[in-house]
């Protein structure tokens, strides 16, 4: 993926997430996608935080979605790597978000690992 393309899908799934879009944000993922992250602990009471498939994934983003109603992500960068990107923003309580989304084939995250600025409890 070129920084060009990497921008547009970034600017996409914060897009879909800002307009809780379910079905656009479910549109960058692939069907096997793994998903980490410490917000799975606190809304899916998962002590690993670790969501596998892509219909766990749509409930746990839904869930995330109506915990956090009027949270507006706030993209500010995006880094290009070797079949991967990561996504820089604001996010819930204004903290700074990195993901890291390994890409397939098809550029749709495979494997996401996110990161917070703070612990999430």
């Amino acid at each position: 993926m070129d920084p060009a393309q990497a921008e547009q899908m970034a600017k996409n799934w914060t897009e879909a997430w800002n307009n809780h879009d379910l079905d656009a944000m479910m549109e960058h993922y692939a069907e096997d996608v793994v998903f980490h992250s410490p917000f799975v602990k606190k809304l899916n009471d998962e002590e690993q935080g670790v969501v596998r498939g892509k219909p766990a994934l749509r409930e746990y983003l839904a869930r995330g979605m109506e915990a956090y109603p009027h949270v507006r992500f706030q993209l500010h960068r995006t880094g290009v790597g070797l079949g991967s990107i990561v996504l820089n923003y604001i996010s819930v309580n204004g903290m700074l978000a990195n993901e890291v989304h390994i890409l397939d084939e098809t550029g749709k995250a495979k494997e996401v690992r996110c990161h917070y600025s703070e612990v999430v409890t």
